[in-house]
């Protein structure tokens, strides 16, 4: 028996292939909950970005899947609620058997509807939705939250990531007008700005918070949309000032980036990284942005890095914008070698740009 899914490190916690003797896993994140199966050869992962894991949940081999959808309306329709952005893929295969878990605390979201007879099998289910709270924002992402600020233009669309990126971006736009967010996620700083009229309209495939948030999915600004659509980049390039924000490990002096290697070891994925920073870069004045703390471990450790440690390469070199830390913001558009090496030495932590500069130096004697 092989499990199937897209789990996200922090907010899908199960270890699936732990329910029975034999049985296996795939999805597109390792993360610390899915460790142990990843080391004992019972998780595969497929490196995938989001809106190719779509593609391969409408096609790889599928016996059965499960979802959980929100109560019927009058007409006998349902949603899939705070998750409408994977299923669909799932839900267009006649070949599948369906299984409905109709819960009573998932909001009917303004969204894909389907009648609750295109389900083989329904079932009553109340037990309670995940809730995900990226936390407060450190000192680092308070000074990169305004930097953000500082050069997303009026009427930008935002996209953000999990984590406090996607917080440190909401929290730098309170004052902000007229600003529409087109992302695959959205969390419970978005019910600020929906109370501060700062957003004028919200298109996302997931809703990952606490009730907070959930009980204001029903507001006629958000419109729920398969992972196909919000991570199409050709939907993304036809969206006007993209500003997209997203979050990687580090950065190393040539501008790409790591974001799912640690210490030698797989600990996340790419997810819809890519996929929304290429669209950004397509977009009309859009803004392709990693955001990071510079340091790690109280300053012991550069995030800022002269190369990549032992991984992959996340985000090739071409695919980064600006890069944003608390010192400031390294804007690497058509800049040369040395041009974004002396740029993101200069929005590393003090405390270690000697010694990049001085590996910067050794680099272009060998190169």
């Amino acid at each position: 028996m092989c499990f199937v899914g897209a789990p996200i490190p922090g907010i899908n916690r199960s270890d699936w292939s732990a329910l029975r003797e034999g049985a296996t896993a795939e999805g597109i994140f390792v993360s610390a909950d899915g460790r142990a199966a990843f080391e004992a050869g019972r998780y595969a992962l497929r490196p995938l970005t989001w809106f190719q894991t779509y593609g391969w949940l409408g096609t790889t081999p599928l016996d059965a899947a499960v979802f959980q959808v929100s109560p019927p309306d009058a007409e006998g329709m349902v949603t899939l609620s705070v998750a409408s952005d994977l299923a669909p893929a799932v839900l267009a295969r006649p070949e599948v058997f369906k299984l409905a878990l109709v819960n009573p605390n998932l909001p009917a979201v303004n969204g894909p509807r389907w009648p609750l007879e295109a389900f083989d099998l329904v079932c009553d289910d109340d037990s309670a939705v995940l809730d995900y709270d990226a936390g407060d924002l450190d000192p680092a992402f308070e000074v990169i939250s305004r930097h953000i600020a500082g050069i997303a233009p009026d009427g930008a669309s935002l996209q953000f990531g999990v984590g406090k990126a996607g917080v440190a971006a909401l929290k730098g736009l309170r004052g902000r007008k007229g600003l529409k967010i087109h992302s695959g996620m959205v969390t419970d700083p978005l019910v600020e700005l929906l109370d501060k009229e700062v957003v004028d309209s919200v298109v996302t495939g997931l809703a990952a918070g606490t009730v907070r948030l959930r009980e204001r999915l029903t507001d006629p600004r958000i419109r729920f949309a398969p992972s196909n659509h919000t991570h199409h980049i050709a939907v993304l390039a036809d969206i006007p000032k993209l500003v997209a924000v997203n979050s990687a490990l580090e950065i190393d002096l040539f501008g790409q980036a790591n974001a799912e290697f640690q210490g030698g070891r797989q600990v996340s994925g790419i997810g819809g990284l890519t996929d929304f920073l290429r669209g950004a870069r397509l977009s009309d004045g859009g803004l392709p942005i990693l955001a990071l703390p510079a340091s790690a471990k109280g300053d012991s450790i550069s995030r800022i890095v002269p190369r990549l440690s032992p991984g992959v390469v996340s985000v090739p070199r071409a695919d980064i914008g600006l890069v944003i830390t608390e010192h400031g913001v390294a804007d690497l558009r058509g800049r040369t070698l040395e041009e974004r090496a002396q740029a993101l030495i200069g929005v590393a932590s003090p405390a270690h740009r000697d010694e990049l500069s001085n590996a910067w130096d050794e680099m272009r004697r060998v190169f």
